[in-house]
């Protein structure tokens, strides 16, 4: 199976699965000399571990990283960093009943169809399970990025359903964020947006929405024309996580309703000297490039494909079936979403860096 693997000069590669012993991830191309342990890790891990309140999956999964190689004296060494996650709450056998079904907009029949055989319990790759190491590995992008140029990466809750938040990407903090289970820093949307997933879970049910995230600090000039666009990086990585259905950078399709007059982003020099625009529509990037104003991205979530609703379906061998699902699994996915929107923002702002610093030298 290919395309396990992601970035080209810092390259992450996740293995394991949902119920198997293990979850890891080998980052290959961080620079020499930073300093990593696996507290500077475990936040973000801690973040996005199920089982911390009502509005997630039971599963109750400590998520303790190790660090297997890579580092030597609490310094990277640039070669390959192994980082191993260990399963401790995985159940299998809470899957025997649906071993053989296809489930409705899980990854069972295409996997099925695709190989030929699958790993039946939760989904195996497919499970949400997986970004576990994709948010281990973003953890070391985020500090790289912030020691070199002191960039910053927020992300939060910015609709479920038809409630949404308001939140000035300028000023939104991570403690704001965290101020609520919902991981909303409005406080009345997050009010609201808490109900709603409880009225959903208790029905049985799931729930979708988007996820909003700002990358502060970054320099000008990452992001290659023409197939290589910032944005077209950046909606890979995000569509490539489970649920993800569709990606919006800056004004998104809301610019579509705009007039060209009103759109464009008007540049001044600040007081530092600096070329700026004093409006944001183009999201931080134009032509593909990073312009040094904030890349502002919003990410589409559906409905946790598992509800607790009787389902129609078929199994392996083509014959009808009414099931309805068991386990443990979220009613919304969006609060523990927030923090793996913000790691593969994180890993392809890295990988972006490293390449500019390749081509050009530092960034200006």
């Amino acid at each position: 199976m290919s395309g396990n693997t992601f970035g080209r000069r810092f390259r992450v590669t996740t293995f394991g699965e949902s119920h198997g012993p293990a979850l890891g991830a080998i980052v290959d191309g961080c620079p020499p000399g930073l300093a990593l342990t696996e507290a500077d890790l475990q936040g973000d891990l801690d973040r996005r571990r199920p089982g911390r309140n009502r509005l997630m999956s039971a599963r109750d999964e400590a998520d303790r990283v190790e660090i297997l190689s890579g580092v030597s004296e609490g310094k990277t060494t640039g070669t390959p960093i192994a980082l191993l996650i260990r399963n401790t709450d995985q159940r299998p056998k809470a899957y025997d009943e649906m071993a053989t079904l296809f489930r409705p907009s899980h990854a069972d029949y295409t996997y099925f169809a695709k190989y030929g055989h699958r790993a039946r319990s939760g989904g195996g790759r497919a499970s949400a399970r997986e970004t576990a190491a994709r948010v281990a590995a973003g953890a070391i992008a985020r500090k790289l990025l912030a020691e070199r140029f002191g960039c910053e990466i927020v992300a939060w809750v910015d609709r479920v359903g038809d409630l949404t938040a308001t939140v000035d990407v300028e000023t939104v903090t991570p403690d704001a964020v965290a101020a609520h289970a919902v991981q909303c820093p409005d406080d009345a949307a997050a009010a609201a947006m808490t109900a709603l997933i409880e009225e959903v879970r208790k029905a049985g049910d799931t729930i979708g929405g988007v996820v909003a995230a700002v990358a502060r600090n970054v320099p000008v000039g990452l992001g290659d024309p023409v197939f290589d666009k910032l944005e077209a990086s950046l909606g890979q990585a995000l569509l490539s996580l489970p649920a993800c259905k569709g990606v919006e950078i800056g004004s998104g399709f809301a610019g579509t309703t705009m007039r060209g007059s009103a759109h464009n982003d008007a540049f001044y020099v600040d007081e530092a000297g600096r070329v700026r625009t004093r409006t944001n529509h183009s999201g931080g990037v134009q032509g593909g490039i990073s312009n040094g104003m904030p890349i502002v991205v919003r990410a589409a979530f559906k409905p946790v494909a598992t509800h607790f609703q009787a389902q129609e379906t078929v199994d392996e061998t083509g014959a009808a079936v009414t099931f309805q699902a068991r386990g443990r699994h979220d009613p919304c996915v969006l609060p523990r979403a927030v923090v793996i929107v913000e790691a593969m923002i994180a890993l392809v702002l890295a990988d972006a860096w490293l390449a500019q610093r390749g081509q050009v030298g530092t960034p200006p």
